[in-house]
């Protein structure tokens, strides 16, 4: 960072209550009034006037002729400006630096330190620091640009705030080899003295500006068609990262202050800033983040044509998307469960919608089917890793699940494992319950009443445990708090087609007993159809094909349940 020293004396100012005076064998005769400050100090001894040409001015029109008292409440910068400025008509040493140059800049133009007033003058020294240091050096026009903030009006006016821009984005546009000068750049692994620069070496510097000036830095770049989307959807990245919650590590606030929500607002605008700011080209920035954005628009509250906008976005890549970039938490204060599904569901939407306008006849081999085959398998992943969820209700695993077309599954053996996962967590749910009530103490079951489903089977209990003895407690229990109710196994199972079941998959389906036994019995009933057409065709010397497709309609219609009772129950065992 660039220093510039003005002035050869030693500082002399000293403070007494809200009074900051020179130290000096010379009675003072003017007063400064600048907010809650008076400054005692001398119109001519020490070229306070002959320097400033508003005070000269101000001076020359009062009619008090001993001591002039004037007020300066609305100068820039405030009384640290203000007193650089005294300290240089005094010859006092001031050190000036990218840190108190805008403030001490427009001071001075305040005050009308100009060459117009004496030859040599402030402004004159200020506008050649600037020219000939800050805007050569990259973290001093940042850092100038940064304290412009608090001076907005003046810097716009002035010129600082574009000729900073101007600087800044010309040396982003400098090819990395030319890259001379010290930057900022954190990234896991990197070794600024044995690697080459890297493309993206500005981006984490630029983060440090107000959202309005990265802006303008951003649309400055933008503009000149120079560098790559990709790399101005990192920038926003990394300052999305940097200004943005994370909305997989934070909860809703029970009560919201002034102080929340001026910072929910902040937060508010910088996400619509960042959102209207990425490259409108397809893979400018990743569906992970695009789908980190969305979460986010939903926690702050954000408004429907960004959350809209985003939703489109992200189903556009979302044939790139993993599992894990799924996964968010649900910040509604309505969901019990843990994940938010509603965000998942809504950008399947927007990408099916899309597929069905633009897709022609499906094929094995054409690009559409292996398109919608990549996402069924990501939604059926997704599923597995939701279903984990105790307090899940079917209606969103359904949501997703059966959002699917029939050609989004070539075989049926994921959506098997994601209703195998949710039964077998849903079974677990009334083990735990039944455990914590027996073996907990009063006070960790209080602390279990947070969990609103463990309050309601707890009061279940002690109600079935006062009206009936401790025995039939549990098996009474057991018959009004299933695991899972009947019609809600079926509706999980409906679209599970048992045809496009693996054998392996279908030899574990016949002795799971938690799924419903008209599952169990179709699977049977394929199992069936199948050996004997195999063995007709063995007998017959014909080579062994796939039994021929039947739909699980026809198959539910004509199904009825075998008299083999016995057997299906010796049969079925937990997997």
């Amino acid at each position: 960072m660039k220093f510039m020293k003005l002035g050869t004396r030693p500082d002399t100012f000293y403070t007494e209550e809200a009074t900051r005076s020179v130290i000096s064998d010379i009675p003072n005769d003017l007063v400064l009034q600048i907010s809650n400050i008076n400054y005692h100090l001398h119109q001519l001894q020490f070229s306070l006037l002959p320097k400033c040409g508003l005070l000269r001015k101000l001076c020359v029109d009062s009619d008090d002729s001993s001591t002039v008292t004037i007020e300066l409440h609305d100068i820039p910068g405030g009384e640290d400006a203000f007193e650089l400025c005294a300290k240089y008509c005094y010859g006092i040493i001031i050190n000036l630096s990218a840190h108190n140059f805008v403030s001490a800049f427009c001071a001075a133009k305040f005050l009308r330190m100009t060459e117009a007033v004496e030859k040599g003058n402030l402004v004159l020294k200020l506008e050649a620091f600037f020219n000939s240091c800050i805007l050569v050096g990259w973290k001093d026009s940042i850092i100038t640009l940064q304290t412009a903030v608090k001076l907005t009006e003046w810097s716009e006016n002035l010129g600082i705030i574009r000729r900073c821009v101007d600087s800044i984005v010309g040396k982003i546009l400098t090819p990395p080899a030319k890259v001379t000068w010290s930057y900022t750049y954190t990234r896991i692994g990197f070794n600024k003295e044995q690697q080459m620069v890297p493309k993206d070496w500005w981006t984490e510097d630029i983060s440090d500006l107000d959202i309005d000036l990265f802006r303008c830095i951003i649309i400055a770049i933008q503009s000149t068609h120079m560098l790559p989307p990709q790399l101005i959807g990192e920038a926003l990245h990394v300052y999305a990262c940097r200004w943005l919650p994370d909305t997989t590590k934070i909860t809703r606030p029970e009560s919201s202050g002034s102080q929340t929500d001026e910072v929910t607002d902040k937060h508010r605008k910088v996400l619509e800033i960042i959102v209207n700011t990425i490259p409108s080209d397809k893979g400018s920035v990743s569906v992970g983040f695009l789908l980190r954005l969305l979460s986010i628009a939903n926690y702050l509250g954000a408004s429907t044509v960004t959350k809209t906008e985003l939703t489109r976005r992200a189903s556009l890549q979302l044939e790139e998307a993993t599992v894990s970039d799924l996964l968010f938490p649900s910040h509604s204060s309505s969901n019990q469960h843990y994940y938010d599904i509603d965000l998942v569901a809504a950008v399947l939407e927007s990408f099916l919608l899309l597929w069905r306008r633009t897709s022609p006849a499906p094929t094995e081999s054409t690009q559409f089917m292996r398109s919608i085959r990549k996402i069924g398998k990501l939604i059926d992943y997704y599923v597995q890793a939701v279903a984990r969820d105790v307090n899940l209700p079917v209606s969103k695993v359904l949501s997703v699940a059966e959002a699917l077309p029939d050609s989004a599954r070539k075989d049926h053996d994921d959506l098997y494992r994601a209703i195998n996962i949710y039964l077998k967590v849903k079974r677990k749910l009334y083990v735990i319950y039944i455990t914590k009530i027996k073996s907990s103490s009063p006070v960790q079951q209080f602390n279990n009443f947070q969990d609103p489903m463990f309050f309601m089977f707890y009061l279940s209990y002690h109600i079935h445990a006062f009206l009936s003895s401790k025995h039939s407690c549990v098996r009474l229990l057991k018959q009004k708090h299933p695991d899972l109710s009947k019609g809600d196994k079926k509706r999980l199972c409906r679209n599970l087609d048992c045809q496009k079941l693996s054998p392996e998959v279908r030899s574990h389906a016949v002795k799971n007993e938690r799924l419903p036994l008209r599952t169990v019995v179709q699977v049977l009933f394929f199992e069936q159809e199948k050996g004997s057409y195999e063995q007709t065709t063995r007998s017959a010397g014909i080579p062994t094909t796939p039994a021929p497709s039947e739909s699980s309609a026809r198959d539910d219609q004509k199904m009825k349940r075998p008299d083999k009772k016995t057997h299906l129950e010796a049969e079925k065992k937990r997997w």
